[in-house]
């Protein structure tokens, strides 16, 4: 086993961080703060950040192949160029659900951006149940469906061979599989690959390694656990110091570095004094696996 260290890079508490993406061009982290409707960009060279601000909660940011990039607002799927801060609608869902909002989003091996939507939370993980569908936005911006009675739709990754897809729908404790095709963006046939137990609480953002294991963030539970979906079994749990773990991504020199990212919404005074580092952005190194490189849009 790896001796894992965590540091925690940036302390800006942020309400609720999530959708890291690591942009290897400019050596930075990518990642938004839904309720603050930032989107925010860490260089780790610099140490410095830098944030745009949308009109509504943004949920995911990804990187778009003809620059800028690419993030869901509200219930939108958006362009956004960072240079004069501006964001252009591409695409907009659930019209019919006024109380809805996309939650985290990513892009598959050919290009289009997959996301999920829910409804907007009265409390952390407390709000009205099966609001929710997964979409994805092809190159040519037309919107699919995919299905619909989603709780919290979360954490999404490819296998290596691109012929599954993973997904969380995070009330259901499950980490799920679906057969996908590249050429045409379809899934079937899902199932489960992996139950969380108790002390892991709630399954949340998700990235793969390059040994095709997956890593989840559990949402109070305070780390992130590797799995491997072919056997169903847990192989690792890294533990970090607060417990409103959000979501992971590799990134860094060769991909070797995983970065995760955390919240402090609905703590407590006292939680908050417990875990001053809640809301911060983590960096895990000595893992001994890599990842791979997100994938931009191609639209």
């Amino acid at each position: 086993m790896s001796s894992a260290k965590i540091e925690c890079v940036l302390r800006e508490n942020w309400c609720c961080g999530e959708s890291p993406v690591w942009e290897e061009a400019s050596n930075s982290l990518l990642f938004v703060d839904i309720p603050a409707k930032k989107v925010c960009r860490w260089d780790s060279l610099s140490k410095q950040v830098q944030q745009v601000t949308v009109d509504a909660p943004v949920s995911s940011v990804a990187l778009r192949q003809s620059g800028g990039y690419v993030a869901t607002v509200g219930t939108k799927f958006c362009a956004l160029n960072w240079e004069d801060q501006s964001a252009v609608v591409l695409a907009t869902v659930d019209k019919d659900k006024k109380n809805n909002r996309f939650n985290d989003g990513k892009v598959d091996p050919a290009g289009r951006y997959f996301a999920g939507t829910m409804a907007e939370e009265t409390a952390p993980a407390v709000l009205e149940r099966y609001q929710g569908s997964l979409y994805s936005l092809f190159p040519d911006h037309h919107v699919e469906k995919y299905f619909d009675q989603v709780d919290i739709s979360n954490g999404l990754d490819w296998s290596l061979d691109h012929k599954i897809f993973y997904y969380i729908d995070s009330l259901s404790y499950s980490v799920d599989a679906f057969d996908y095709d590249l050429q045409t963006g379809k899934i079937s046939n899902r199932r489960s690959v992996y139950k969380l137990e108790k002390e892991e609480q709630i399954p949340d953002g998700m990235c793969i390694d390059v040994e095709g294991k997956l890593w989840v963030a559990c949402y109070n539970g305070g780390r992130v656990i590797r799995l491997d979906p072919e056997t169903g079994k847990r192989l690792q749990t890294v533990k970090l110091p607060v417990v409103k773990i959000t979501s992971c991504c590799f990134g860094g020199k060769d991909y070797s570095e995983m970065y995760v990212t955390s919240a402090r919404d609905g703590m407590d005074p006292e939680g908050l004094l417990q875990q001053p580092e809640a809301g911060g952005i983590f960096k895990i190194t000595g893992l001994g696996v890599k990842g791979i490189p997100p994938y931009p849009y191609a639209g």
